[in-house]
């Protein structure tokens, strides 16, 4: 998975863990929260076979958003595909999502 790189251009170990424990919590549809002080809402999708999640976050506030997927091929290890920002964003992000205490709902 790119993102938070080592001396030889891998993704360090414990990084990788907490993003995927992080994304793992993170219930299916649609669920506010906060990242950075400021309040988001964040849809979550898996496929049923398991080897795609996709998520989309907007700020509420303002006009930032996260957008990726995570595929789990064949291979060593998932592939993180961000959409049109780096993958540090999306790792920070994910890793500094708070989601609500409320009850997530289907919205999409």
């Amino acid at each position: 998975m790119p993102g938070t790189m080592n001396g030889g251009g891998k993704t360090l170990p414990s990084t990788q863990a907490a993003f995927e424990d992080a994304l793992a919590k993170l219930p299916d549809g649609y669920v506010d929260g906060h990242f950075g002080n400021r309040s988001w809402g964040v849809t979550v999708k898996r496929s049923q076979d398991g080897k795609r999640t996709w998520l989309c976050g907007e700020e509420l506030s303002g006009s930032d958003i996260v957008s990726f997927n995570l595929y789990r091929l064949a291979g060593p290890g998932p592939t993180l595909k961000p959409c049109e920002m780096s993958s540090a964003k999306v790792i920070e992000f994910v890793l500094g999502f708070e989601p609500s205490t409320a009850k997530a709902s289907s919205r999409r």
